[in-house]
C-alpha cells in the first residue's frame, strides 16, 4: 500500500484561458471546499495527488497550451507522482472524443456545463445552496463577476457557442446576492464578464437589462468599482452609459471587441455592424462619457483580409486612438463558418500585421500616458513587486491594461486599499507616481500587509 493512500486527498485545480474559465474554477473549488476537500489553485508544489485541468479551446495557441498541460500531468500520473487526473472546460467540451482516444491516461473528461457530473465522479455532493458562491483565486479586493453564460452571436470566426452553448442570463436578484456576499468578504471591485454583456436580459427578461443590473450592483454597500468587459458593439444598450455617468462607482471603462473596421471584413466576419455604425458608436460613447477609457480587440489575417483592408484598420486605429488595444492573429477553427473559407493570409503576414498594429498602439499609449503626468488619480493597489506597490486606476483592468507603480522604499500602501496618487513619470504601458493621500491606518500596517488568496 502506498503511503499516499493513507493521507487525505489534495486537489490542485489548474486554470487555463480567460477570466470566465477562472470563475468556473472558483465555483468548482468552492464546491470541493464545502465537501471538506483540501483544494489549491495553480499550485507549483507537487503535494496534490488529484489534478483537475480546466482547459481553454479558443484559438490554436490556447489549445496547444491545454494539450501540453494535460500531457505533462498524464506523464506525472504514469510516473506515480499523482493518483488521478481529470480534464474539464472548453477544450474538453469541444474535443472530448478525440482527447479520450489520444490521451487515455486521463481518468475522465467533462464539458463546460458538467460540474455536477464532475463532482459526482469525485464522490462529492453538488450543493445547490452554494450556487453563486465560490472560492476566490484573485486577491479578495477584486473579483471577476460572470453575469451570463454562452453566446447567441453568429460571428464567423468564433467557436465559443460550440463550447459554451446559447446565451443564458443569471437573474438580477441572484447577482445582487452574490455581489453582497463578495462585498461582505472584502471585495471592492466587480469586473463584469460574459461572452456578451450587451445581450444581458434578453434571454431571461425579454429585454436588455444591463443598465438596471448596473444600478442594482452600484447600490451594494462596499462595492467601490464596477467594470464592464466583453461588450458586443451591435445594439449596445446606451442607457448603460447613463448609469456610468450617474454613478461614481461605475468605472469610466468599456471593453468592446470590435475585431475590424473595413466593411468587407465586418461582413465576412458576420459582425452585424458596418464601418459607419461602428464609427458613430465610438463617437457617441465618447460624447456621452467624455473621460471614458475604451479598450478593444482586433483580429489580423482573417480569410479574405486584403492589404487594403489591413491598411484601413491601421488608419482607423491611428485616428481613433483607443486607450487600450489588443490584437490576435486569426486562428482557423473547425466547425465555424470561417473554416469554410480559404485561410489565404500566410501566418507570417498575419503576424506582421498584428505587430504593426501593436507598434502603433505602443506609441499611442506612450503619448496618452505622458499626458497623465502631473494629474492625480484614485488607485487600487493589487500587489507589491520588484520594489514597487503596483495598482490600477479606474481606466485599467487587471493583467491586461496599464499599471501604476509607486516606489515601496518611499511610502507604504496597504494592498487592497485605494489611495490618491500623483503621476510623476510614464512609459509605454505604465505610470509612476507618489501617494498624495492614503486611507490606511498606520497601526494596521504590519498586520495587513498582505491579503489572503488561494495559492
Amino acid at each position: 500500500m502506498k503511503v499516499r493512500s493513507l493521507k487525505q486527498d489534495k486537489y490542485n485545480v489548474i486554470t487555463l484561458g480567460c477570466s470566465k474559465n477562472l470563475v468556473d474554477s472558483e465555483v468548482l473549488m468552492g464546491q470541493l471546499r464545502a465537501n471538506d476537500r483540501e483544494v489549491v489553485h495553480d499550485s507549483e508544489k507537487d503535494d496534490a495527488n488529484i489534478i483537475i485541468v480546466n482547459t481553454c479551446g479558443f484559438i490554436d495557441n490556447a489549445k496547444q497550451e491545454s494539450i501540453d498541460t494535460i500531457l505533462r500531468y498524464a506523464d506525472a500520473k504514469e510516473a506515480g507522482a499523482i493518483d488521478k487526473l481529470y480534464v474539464t472546460g472548453c477544450l474538453s467540451q469541444r474535443y472530448k472524443d478525440s482527447l479520450e482516444a489520444e490521451i487515455p491516461q486521463v481518468d475522465a473528461y467533462f464539458g463546460t456545463l458538467e460540474l455536477p457530473q464532475l463532482l459526482k465522479t469525485l464522490e462529492a455532493d453538488y450543493k445547490h445552496e452554494l450556487i453563486g458562491e465560490r472560492l476566490l483565486t484573485t486577491p479578495k479586493h477584486y473579483a471577476y463577476f460572470k453575469i451570463a453564460e454562452g453566446c447567441n452571436r453568429p460571428c464567423s470566426f468564433c467557436a465559443i457557442p460550440l463550447m459554451r452553448g446559447k446565451h443564458v442570463d443569471r437573474p438580477i436578484d441572484s447577482l445582487v446576492k452574490e455581489a453582497t456576499r463578495l462585498a461582505n468578504m472584502g471585495t471592492k471591485e466587480l469586473i463584469l464578464i460574459a461572452q456578451d454583456l450587451t445581450y444581458y436580459g434578453l434571454q431571461h427578461y425579454g429585454e436588455r437589462k444591463l443598465a438596471e443590473l448596473l444600478q442594482r450592483l452600484s447600490d451594494v454597500n462596499g462595492i467601490e468599482w464596477i467594470r464592464m468587459q466583453y461588450a458586443y458593439p451591435s445594439q449596445f444598450p446606451m442607457d448603460a452609459l447613463d448609469v456610468m455617468v450617474e454613478r461614481e462607482n461605475i468605472c469610466k471603462y468599456l471593453d468592446m471587441p470590435l475585431q475590424h473596421i473595413s466593411d468587407n471584413m465586418l461582413k465576412t466576419m458576420r459582425r452585424g455592424i458596418s464601418k459607419r455604425r461602428t464609427l458613430e458608436l465610438v463617437d457617441t460613447i465618447r460624447q456621452r462619457v467624455p473621460d471614458i477609457a475604451l479598450r478593444t480587440t482586433l483580429i489580423a489575417g482573417h480569410p479574405g483580409e486584403t492589404q487594403q483592408d489591413f491598411e484601413e484598420m491601421y488608419r482607423w486605429v491611428e485616428e481613433t486612438r483607443f486607450d487600450r488595444l489588443g490584437i490576435f492573429t486569426y486562428s482557423h477553427e473547425e466547425n465555424t463558418h470561417s473554416h469554410t473559407l480559404v485561410d489565404n493570409v500566410p501566418d507570417e503576414v498575419k503576424q506582421e500585421r498584428a505587430d504593426a498594429i501593436m507598434e502603433l498602439q505602443q506609441g499611442i499609449s506612450m503619448e496618452m500616458n505622458e499626458e497623465k503626468v502631473g494629474n492625480t488619480y484614485k488607485v487600487l493597489f493589487d500587489r507589491k513587486e520588484s520594489g514597487y506597490f503596483v495598482g490600477r486606476t479606474q481606466y485599467d483592468s487587471p493583467e491586461v491594461d496599464n499599471e501604476v507603480l509607486v516606489p515601496a522604499d518611499s511610502t507604504y500602501v496597504r494592498l487592497g486599499d485605494f489611495a490618491q496618487v500623483k503621476i510623476t513619470d510614464s512609459s509605454d504601458f505604465d505610470l509612476y507616481g507618489e501617494v498624495v493621500t492614503n486611507n490606511y491606518a498606520p497601526a494596521e500596517k504590519e498586520a495587513s500587509a498582505h491579503l489572503p488568496s488561494v495559492s
